[in-house]
């Protein structure tokens, strides 16, 4: 018997979804209703159903029966519900392959697909659990059609159905680089591609940040990358990122940064995620939870990461009830030499010095001695990252347009002073 499932060609849009959680997907349950509003253009809200009482998905969706929850905002769902919508890549696929009969946040939620980040799934049915279901994963064998794939609708060119079986939206929390799911004998794992006007190799150049972020002792998502054909006789990589949003056959709640300030009330700064860190996250392990999070600002900070937003940072929920750090994701040199960060660094607002990432270390619960030995364990790595990147293979061209961000006066004499 075929399992019920939504096909986003012939789907009739509908005003009214379900939200089920999927943390074992072999007995999904249900936790609430998603409508469209009827005061606010393209908002979702949200009511918990009476038979949920299992955990808040965020502390701004508290568990109060009957209560309905919303945004308030355009284009917008409430708490958690917004991170599992697609990421833009995904929208991008709904938008030009699924091509659905409407484009609300209500078509977003739901044809995200059976296996977007996170344990929350959408259904058509509050009886039992009706998504929009992806089919297999390309396999190492699809890889270079699905790079093909790739690049096809970044031109928007005709997309034939054998293309279409590989381009599933959903996968990530936030992003517009192409990906896509993959399985391999370790297991299903995200592959991401590189955009067509991309100056260097970033799929092999995030994989050497992400690894030489580990040497840091910061924990990363685990990385590989596979070879691509050349494009103009240059090299090129597509990188796999094995999920830390799944445990073997179960599914892990995961909230985005963004969901954990905004129920929070607090800005998108790294020391607010501390303080968010300090009351979700285990008394065991807070400090170590806040030691990691200003590690982790001081590498992008010295690694001219300014793409570090609030999505690209998450929180995962662990098995005794509490919030753990996620493992770092889209943590890739930005070639920009912005001079700022993506979100509040100090006293000194975003500004990408390390002096401003010590303003303010009373909300990381860190002393100075003790973050001054932090920041010089990752300045004493970073020091080496051109070595480590000719490791990974990165090439003459693309370490020189590294070296000209990363190793600029702005970043390399801050190193040096902190040495």
């Amino acid at each position: 018997m075929n399992t019920p499932s939504v096909d986003p060609r012939t789907y009739t849009p509908q005003d009214q979804l379900y939200l089920w959680a999927l943390i074992n997907p072999a007995a999904p349950t249900l936790v609430g209703e998603i409508q469209l509003s009827a005061l606010v253009h393209d908002c979702a809200t949200f009511t918990y159903a009476p038979s949920w009482w299992h955990f808040p998905l965020s502390e701004n969706l508290p568990l109060i029966g009957g209560q309905t929850f919303s945004a308030g905002q355009r284009h917008s769902a409430p708490g958690a519900l917004d991170d599992a919508r697609p990421d833009r890549w995904g929208e991008r696929i709904i938008q030009h392959v699924d091509r659905p009969q409407r484009l609300s946040v209500l078509e977003m939620l739901l044809l995200a697909g059976d296996d977007r980040f996170g344990a929350l799934g959408v259904s058509i049915s509050s009886d039992r659990y009706v998504p929009r279901t992806l089919g297999p994963y390309a396999r190492l064998a699809d890889v270079q059609q699905l790079s093909l794939a790739v690049e096809a609708l970044q031109t928007q060119a005709p997309i034939t159905p054998d293309v279409e079986r590989l381009l599933k939206p959903g996968v990530t929390l936030g992003g517009a680089r192409p990906k896509a799911l993959l399985q391999t004998d370790q297991g299903a794992c995200v592959i991401k591609f590189s955009e067509l006007d991309d100056p260097v190799d970033t799929p092999l150049i995030e994989h050497a940040t992400m690894t030489l972020a580990s040497l840091a002792g910061i924990r990363a998502a685990t990385t590989d990358v596979l070879p691509l054909p050349p494009r103009h006789g240059k090299a090129r990589h597509a990188l796999t990122i094995q999920r830390f949003d799944r445990l073997g056959a179960y599914r892990v709640h995961c909230i985005s940064a963004r969901t954990a300030l905004t129920a929070a009330q607090l800005p998108e700064s790294y020391g607010a995620l501390a303080t968010v860190l300090l009351r979700l996250g285990h008394p065991d392990r807070q400090q170590a939870l806040r030691e990691e999070l200003f590690k982790r600002m001081v590498f992008n900070i010295l690694m001219d990461n300014t793409d570090d937003h609030e999505r690209n940072h998450c929180l995962r929920l662990t098995l005794d009830g509490y919030h753990d750090l996620a493992p770092a994701f889209d943590v890739v040199p930005s070639l920009l030499s912005m001079g700022y960060q993506a979100m509040v660094v100090g006293t000194q607002g975003a500004a990408s010095t390390l002096d401003n990432a010590l303003t303010q270390l009373p909300e990381f619960g860190i002393a100075r001695p003790r973050a001054l030995a932090l920041v010089r364990e990752v300045v004493g790595v970073v020091n080496g990252w051109q070595r480590h990147f000719r490791a990974r293979g990165v090439g003459d061209a693309d370490l020189a347009q590294l070296s000209a961000c990363i190793d600029r006066p702005h970043l390399l004499q801050q190193r040096q002073a902190y040495a």
